[in-house]
């Protein structure tokens, strides 16, 4: 795997470079935002992870900046900002997943390896049968219908799709969604998915959204 650091505390980037190439990958250092950007968009990387607070751009504006440009490689934030507007300010501007610190390396290598299986696209859409997601504007059709949905139901939708059929748990929506402190044995989830439901699935004969019984929830066409 290549991976893209975009991180100015020295102490952190030591950490991070020294356990990723022990883990026997390749990894570019970028100790400022423009630095960062420039190097995202000549190279070619399997992996971003971008610290929020960089001197000169912020984290927010790397990836807002890169995600305008084209570039469709897996983000993950590495932030200390854990609280939950921040986080979905990152997952809205195109980042993939986010992790706070301070965190278990383990931890890190997991994530970065589940972003990296997952398909990434090529433009700024993305599709499953006849639903369609633009990602730049936030809006989702079905059959060239439009569907009114709110930021949050736009946001676990794209989640689902991004997944290529693949089953989503419960935490991981819940932690993309509303932060990684919700507790999903409440029913919040659940009546976001019904209200998702109504809107994707019940005007429509085939269904998409389907519920992995103790797993989670996938969207895909069969």
């Amino acid at each position: 795997m290549r991976i893209l650091l975009i991180e100015d505390q020295k102490k952190m980037v030591a950490f991070l470079e020294k356990g990723l190439r022990e883990a026997g990958h390749e990894v570019e250092v970028a100790f400022d935002g423009p630095v960062g950007i420039e190097l995202a968009l000549q190279q070619r990387f399997d992996l971003l992870l971008v610290d929020v607070m960089l001197p000169k751009k912020d984290g927010w504006t790397v990836v807002k900046e890169v995600r305008a440009a084209g570039v469709q490689t897996p983000i993950l934030f590495l932030t200390a900002r854990d609280a939950v507007p921040d986080r979905v300010k990152g997952l809205e501007l195109g980042a993939d997943d986010y992790l706070v610190k301070p965190f278990a390396f383990a931890e890190l290598l997991a994530r970065a390896r589940s972003l990296v299986r997952r398909p990434t696209t090529v433009t700024d859409r993305l599709q499953v049968d006849d639903l369609e997601l633009d990602l730049r504007r936030n809006q989702a059709t079905r059959a060239g219908e439009a569907l009114n949905l709110t930021n949050k139901e736009f946001l676990l939708l794209a989640h689902l799709a991004r997944a290529g059929g693949e089953t989503v748990s419960r935490d991981e929506i819940a932690g993309h969604v509303w932060g990684i402190d919700f507790h999903t044995s409440t029913n919040v989830l659940d009546v976001m998915v019904r209200r998702l439901r109504a809107k994707v699935d019940d005007p429509f004969r085939k269904k998409l959204i389907h519920t992995v019984r103790g797993a989670g929830y996938a969207l895909k066409a069969n």
